[in-house]
């Protein structure tokens, strides 16, 4: 009675997939200044706060060998004062509006986001167009290198000191041939960070820090008309920056390799990679499923069986990183103590092969489309996040409001794409690494280059 009476609950649970809903839409005004600068606008008046978004086209794929971790390095540097508002003005500005100031940096683009009251839109925007037209007068030696020794630090606490933090100096250059912009970590190297010279930064920052070569993301508590009257008069005699292309690496194939080294850790850990495909590539979504398939969830097939069914992991993460030029599909694994990597290699390998030839079951696929549109919708109820969404669609696919046709391509995916990505990407050539403690090279994955 209670299997009849459980079967028949879930009888009644709609799906997201299934159910009908309305099409999503962002609606967005989009404007170019004459000095090139892409203006975004998003009108949402449900609560009084305003999210300022801006994005530098440029991220550590754009350096070059032997001058990397600029673009990093300017994510700090942006915020130590402009030609009109010295430091520590920004923040001193900011704060009466209840504005946090924040950026980040990754292989394709750096941002600067504040989320606030809506009356201080334009402290903020002029503050964000005196450090884009007006900070290089200021830059000098001494800002440059507190902020390096800042980055310096910040690479020793998460990479050097970090347990296992040393697998992201390793798997770039392992995964990507020498000289592609993806082959060094985003905040580069020590000796790089260290050979920068105050005009090496300054040429950077008149490269890529230009109008034309950002978009700005207002949205919130705003009307239109008067965010293009602030933004055209702080932002429009900003001259533009020097012309440039950005190269498009040639293709490659990822050789099959084995590393492994030790580090002072306690456990070994595995990390499988492959090269995939770029983020406006069909394939995004179902990698993307197939993530979660694999450890999105407890009853996921490696969370299963790997930390729950055998016992031989504590943990175990799969991630699809589809960017602007390449990609790359990575599973993780943390043994649980007394465990080689051996046996967690073969597991994750006879559950790809199972998922390839058998695809997942309908409930599983379910689970995963569900929850992946969950996550998806969520987002939207936050002004900062819908402005952050706006900036990445408008570079990465020409079109900010990109929302209903990302979640169509979710809802699309099928048991036949799982298992055709499967073997397209993740059975051909890959890198293995294994970390293991000091002293217990015995326990890393066999077949390895020791470094």
């Amino acid at each position: 009675m209670k299997k009849q009476t459980l079967a028949f609950l879930l009888a009644l649970v709609p799906t997201l997939t299934t159910a009908q809903s309305p099409r999503l839409k962002v609606p967005v005004i989009v404007d170019t200044l004459p000095n090139g600068l892409i203006l975004i606008v998003h009108e949402d008046h449900s609560v009084p706060r305003v999210a300022t978004n801006i994005w530098y086209r440029v991220g550590s794929g754009d350096e070059k060998p032997g001058r990397t971790g600029f673009a990093h390095l300017f994510e700090h540097l942006m915020f130590m004062g402009s030609q009109n508002a010295p430091y520590p003005q920004f923040d001193q500005l900011l704060e009466p509006f209840g504005f946090g100031a924040n950026g980040s940096t990754t292989e394709d683009r750096t941002n600067y986001m504040q989320t606030g009251a809506a009356n201080g839109l334009e402290m903020v925007m002029w503050l964000e167009a005196d450090r884009m037209g007006w900070m290089l007068p200021t830059m000098d030696s001494a800002k440059v290198n507190a902020q390096r020794d800042i980055v310096k630090n910040e690479r020793r606490q998460s990479y050097e000191n970090q347990p296992y933090g040393k697998a992201a100096d390793i798997l770039p250059p392992a995964l990507y041939p020498k000289g592609h912009p993806y082959s060094w970590p985003v905040i580069g190297s020590m000796a790089d960070l260290s050979a920068a010279s105050l005009e090496d930064v300054k040429e950077f920052f008149r490269q890529y820090y230009a109008p034309n070569n950002a978009a700005i993301v207002i949205a919130g508590a705003v009307k239109t008309d008067s965010v293009r009257r602030i933004v055209r008069q702080y932002f429009g005699s900003i001259p533009r920056g020097p012309s440039f292309t950005r190269p498009t690496p040639a293709r490659f194939t990822v050789r099959d390799t084995a590393i492994a080294t030790e580090d002072r850790v306690q456990v070994p850990r595995l990390y499988l990679a492959w090269h995939t495909i770029n983020n406006t590539h069909k394939d995004v979504a179902p990698l993307d499923i197939l993530s979660y398939l694999l450890s999105g969830a407890r009853n996921s097939r490696l969370t299963n069986t790997l930390v729950y069914q055998r016992e031989i992991a504590s943990d175990v993460s799969a991630f699809s990183d589809a960017k602007r030029l390449d990609g790359d599909f990575s599973i993780t694994a943390t043994a649980r103590p007394g465990q080689g990597l051996d046996s967690l290699k073969v597991t994750i390998e006879r559950e790809l092969n199972r998922l390839a030839t058998e695809g997942p079951t309908a409930r599983e696929l379910e689970q995963a489309k569900n929850a992946r549109e969950s996550s998806f919708l969520n987002q939207l109820e936050f002004v900062s996040a819908k402005a952050d969404q706006l900036n990445s669609y408008a570079y990465f696919n020409g079109t900010p409001d990109y929302f209903q046709k990302e979640l169509d391509a979710l809802r699309a995916v099928t048991a036949d794409d799982i298992k055709r990505v499967i073997k397209a990407y993740l059975t051909g050539p890959r890198v293995m690494l294994s970390i293991v403690p000091m002293g217990k090279l015995e326990l890393a994955a066999k077949k390895v280059i020791v470094q």
